[in-house]
């Protein structure tokens, strides 16, 4: 787990590095395009995965929001043969928006009602 930890770590500050939280159009591109490794899953890949960010989450020296957990988790699944969709969606009242990722249309790493509090706006 120790190897997921700190692809993690390096992709939350590789995040802030490139400004992506400031920069919508730019971080949706990159997510979009970023290719699913070859080949098959190992077992285990999405919790171990899941898992790892819980734990770069903690160790990270800022808050890390919904938006770049869920780029950054999507990316990793994606490297490791996992196809991950980074979902967004909103609520209208109160209005909030969230994102999120899907493997198999199911939300990992995420409440397990999510899909039924925000509608869908995009997938990629």
């Amino acid at each position: 787990m120790r190897f997921f930890f700190w692809k993690a770590l390096i992709g939350l500050l590789t995040y802030d590095a490139l400004f992506l939280g400031h920069n919508f159009a730019r971080l949706h591109g990159i997510v979009r395009r970023w290719p699913v490794a070859g080949g098959e899953a190992a077992p285990g890949t999405v919790e171990r995965v899941c898992e790892a960010m819980n734990h770069a989450c903690i160790w990270y020296p800022k808050r890390v929001l919904c938006l770049q957990r869920s780029a950054v988790t999507s990316c990793l699944l994606r490297n490791h043969r996992v196809h991950a969709d980074m979902v967004l969606g909103a609520q209208k009242l109160p209005f909030k928006a969230h994102a999120w990722v899907e493997v198999n249309g199911l939300a990992v790493n995420e409440r397990r009602n999510v899909q039924a509090i925000y509608g869908v706006w995009e997938r990629c």
